[in-house]
C-alpha cells in the first residue's frame, strides 16, 4: 500500500477509475437489458449480482496478469493469420452478443410465439450465468488497460473496485430509465450489436479506435434526449412482449 503516498500512483488511480468507467458502460447497458428477463423483484438483485461478478472477474484477472497476457501468445495460425486465446474469448464473445443483442430485438418487434408471461421469462441463474460469460470478455479489455496505465497491483485492483461501485449505483437509475423509453431500449440493443461487432473484428485483428465507437454511442443518445425533449409527454411506443397464444374460437354471436 506504499503507492497512497506517490502522486503519481494517485494520478493513475483517477485516470484508470474513469476509463475503466467508460469501458463498463457497455457493461452496465447489457446488464440492464438482461435483469429484465427476471421477476420484478429480483431485477434490482440481478443488477447488483452481475456487477459483483463483474468486479470479482477484473481483480481475478489483475491477480493472474502472467495469465492473462499469455492469452496474447499465438495458438496457432489461420489463413495467414495468428490467432491467441484473447482472440477467440473476443471473437466468441462478440457473436454471442450479436446473437443475444438481435434475439431482444426480434422479441421485443415480433413478440414469441410461446405462451409465456412478459415479465420473470428466464430464470434468475440463467440470467446470471449469461452475465458472467459477458463479464469475463468485457474484463480482458479492462484488466488489459489496467495493466498498461498502472504498475502497482494495488492501484490496478483499488481503481477497479472504485469504478464498479459507481457503476452499482448507475445501475440502476439506467436501467429505469431504459425501461422507461422504449426507443432507448432499441437503441442501447444497437448498441451491443455495435460492440459485438467491434468485439469480433478486435478478435480477427482488425483493430477499431474505441474512441470512434463511443463518439457514436455518444452522439445518438445526445440526439435520442432530443427526440425525448421534443416529444414531450405524449405516450411512448409499447414494444412487444411475446405473444399469447389463442384461448379458442370467439363465441358466436346470438
Amino acid at each position: 500500500m506504499d503507492w497512497i503516498s506517490r502522486p503519481d500512483a494517485w494520478i493513475a488511480f483517477a485516470t484508470l477509475t474513469v476509463l475503466e468507467l467508460v469501458l463498463g458502460i457497455d457493461n452496465i447497458v447489457f446488464i440492464s437489458i438482461l435483469s429484465e428477463k427476471v421477476k420484478e423483484e429480483r431485477q434490482r438483485l440481478a443488477r447488483t449480482v452481475g456487477l459483483a461478478i463483474a468486479m470479482l472477474s477484473r481483480v481475478a484477472l489483475l491477480f493472474s496478469i502472467s495469465w492473462v497476457m499469455s492469452l496474447t501468445e499465438p495458438l496457432f495460425t489461420l489463413l495467414g493469420r495468428e490467432f491467441a486465446g484473447r482472440d477467440l474469448i473476443l471473437v466468441f464473445g462478440g457473436l454471442f452478443l450479436l446473437g443475444k443483442a438481435t434475439r431482444e430485438i426480434h422479441e421485443k418487434l415480433e413478440g414469441e410465439e410461446h405462451g409465456r408471461s412478459a415479465s420473470g421469462t428466464a430464470t434468475f441463474t440463467s440470467v446470471i450465468v449469461q452475465i458472467a460469460l459477458l463479464d469475463l470478455v468485457f474484463s480482458l479489455d479492462s484488466v488489459i488497460t489496467a495493466v498498461g496505465m498502472a504498475d502497482d497491483l494495488g492501484v490496478m485492483v483499488s481503481a477497479v473496485i472504485v469504478a464498479v461501485l459507481f457503476m452499482m449505483v448507475a445501475a440502476e437509475p439506467v436501467s429505469s430509465f431504459v425501461s422507461r423509453h422504449p426507443t432507448v431500449k432499441m437503441l442501447a440493443l444497437s448498441f451491443l450489436l455495435l460492440i459485438g461487432m467491434t468485439l469480433v473484428a478486435e478478435g480477427l485483428g482488425q483493430h477499431i479506435s474505441k474512441g470512434y465507437i463511443y463518439f457514436a454511442m455518444g452522439f445518438s443518445v445526445f440526439v435520442e434526449m432530443l427526440n425525448l425533449r421534443a416529444k414531450g409527454t405524449s405516450a411512448p411506443v409499447d414494444l412487444r412482449g411475446p405473444r399469447m397464444p389463442p384461448e379458442g374460437p370467439a363465441p358466436a354471436e346470438g
